[in-house]
């Protein structure tokens, strides 16, 4: 089987949805299929990473001059180009290519470049988070937790759209499977955190975060601090972490899941990490990027699966120093630990390829 991916990481996107369409690539490659990616050339793209793990891959180009008004996409400036265009760049990748699926995982992207690419593959599968736009594809993954989730893309997906639906899909590494079986519910004392805002945090949170810890009053056997190299901020996070002797540095890990595993609380963004952690149980006091993260973080915290703390815009030092510090002495720290870890067991990556590969072999 060969499948193309379109996806993109930035600055402003982030590295997670290239990271879960290349965790999904791997568990295709394992069962024998020929996977691509198809990336636009952006600040802060990953395709280093992509040719890390030995996928191939085609760069689109950058144009200086694009109109978004016609896209009428909340999120169409992270595409760098009119849909329009995409398509037409897209397109010359794809017909030499025939492949069986395309993946496209990209906000800036809807039902109108869908259809037009639409018959230059068998199957089309979308990874979508929003439920705020149509979308025209055979297969549609959201691996998100809402109310009323059954109901999220009434009228913007075809009937005969399969939707897979809840973090019981939720893209995950193998590792975190195997981990699930061997978690053990998290309790007190607090002794290692882990904080991570994302390989990029353009805003700084780390920081903001290390500050907060820094002055609390109360000793931690370490701090894991998750950073890239490719961050603007990883040369000053990285003279913080030299004068504190309990934080530790890692950066551009190819998984977080050991450190998740050793962590008792992380501190962090929302997104697809978010099941990661739940998966092996870890406990998050999370702090919100985006308007696209705040509703699923309400609804997380009123299912006390994690504890929104704040958004980016308005969150202070002193905030998350208040947070953490109320979470050392919480009574019921064991059981949002347990609630956590009843939300998937990480097989969610294993269960999407074996559904793409039933609708191929049923087409």
């Amino acid at each position: 089987m060969k499948v193309v991916f379109r996806v993109d990481a930035s600055n402003e996107i982030g590295t997670g949805h290239v990271v879960r369409c290349l965790t999904l690539a791997e568990e295709l490659r394992s069962l024998g299929s020929e996977c691509i990616f198809i990336c636009r050339n952006h600040v802060g793209n990953v395709i280093a990473r992509i040719e890390k793990q030995n996928f191939q891959f085609h760069v689109l180009s950058n144009l200086s001059e694009f109109r978004y008004e016609s896209s009428g996409l909340d999120h169409a400036h992270w595409l760098g180009c009119d849909w329009e265009i995409d398509v037409e760049q897209t397109k010359g990748c794809l017909e030499s290519m025939g492949p069986d699926w395309l993946i496209v995982d990209h906000y800036a992207l809807d039902h109108r470049w869908e259809k037009s690419l639409s018959v230059y593959c068998q199957k089309l599968l979308v990874i979508d988070d929003l439920a705020d736009r149509k979308h025209q594809c055979d297969l549609l993954l959201d691996q998100n937790l809402f109310e009323g989730m059954q109901h999220r893309y009434l009228e913007k997906v075809s009937d005969s759209c399969i939707q897979l639906l809840g973090p019981q899909y939720a893209l995950l590494q193998p590792r975190y499977k195997d981990l699930h079986s061997q978690v053990i519910a998290k309790e007190l004392p607090i002794k290692n955190i882990l904080v991570s805002f994302g390989g990029i945090d353009q805003h700084d949170l780390t920081g903001l975060t290390m500050l907060a810890l820094e002055t609390l009053e109360y000793s931690f056997d370490n701090v894991d601090v998750v950073l890239s190299r490719q961050s603007p901020n990883y040369k000053h996070i990285s003279e913080m972490i030299d004068r504190l002797p309990f934080f530790t540095l890692h950066s551009d890990l190819p998984s977080l899941a050991e450190l998740m595993m050793k962590a008792d609380l992380a501190i962090g963004a929302s997104g697809s990490t978010s099941w990661e952690r739940c998966c092996l149980g870890l406990p998050t006091l999370v702090v919100t990027l985006s308007d696209n993260q705040r509703m699923i973080s309400k609804d997380l915290n009123q299912m006390g699966l994690i504890d929104w703390i704040g958004d980016v815009e308005t969150i202070s030092m002193e905030d998350i120093k208040k947070s953490v510090s109320e979470t050392l002495s919480r009574n019921d720290f064991k059981n949002w630990s347990e609630q956590c870890l009843k939300v998937g067991s990480g097989n969610g990556t294993s269960i999407v390829a074996e559904e793409m590969f039933h609708m191929i072999e049923n087409t």
